[in-house]
């Protein structure tokens, strides 16, 4: 991860939502799921968990898109971008697309998911790789490695 200093500004392709990200991510990822694959357009999605308390849009009002279902899906309501992701029930985060920040370049996945459903062209160089979801219980500690290895 860069050691540039937050915030980190960012939004949407049209610029008519924009994003201020005042907390570090605690975990980055990558999805290989079908779904993720249809909504983003590409082979997998990227995320990076920032803490709720991090995130804020600072201008305009994203919409849900996608599956209206337990994962609230936001999108620019003008260009559609996907922008970020509020998983139901773990509102102590927000799973944000980090191509969506003025400058995503220090982004790498730390874990890829649902590799049971890769297209077989897929690499993400990710350290960690789960055929479906991490168990719960390894996320402390895949958070904790994470970010020891993100403040070296």
């Amino acid at each position: 991860m860069s050691k540039q200093d937050l915030p980190w500004e960012g939004g949407c392709r049209c610029g008519q939502v924009r994003l201020k990200i005042t907390a570090k991510p605690l975990l980055t990822m990558a999805c290989h799921c079908t779904g993720c694959q249809k909504m983003s357009s590409s082979a997998y999605s990227l995320s990076a968990a920032i803490p709720a308390e991090g995130f804020e849009v600072t201008h305009g009002e994203p919409v849900v898109g996608g599956l209206h279902g337990g994962a609230r899906h936001y999108f620019c309501p003008y260009c559609m971008t996907w922008m970020f992701t509020r998983p139901e029930g773990m509102d102590w985060f927000v799973n944000l697309r980090p191509t969506m920040l003025d400058d995503p370049r220090w982004f790498t996945p730390f874990i890829e998911t649902w590799t049971n459903e890769k297209l077989p062209f897929a690499q993400t160089g990710a350290v960690y790789s789960y055929e479906a979801l991490p168990e719960m219980d390894a996320y402390e500690g895949l958070v904790k490695e994470y970010m020891a290895r993100a403040s070296a």
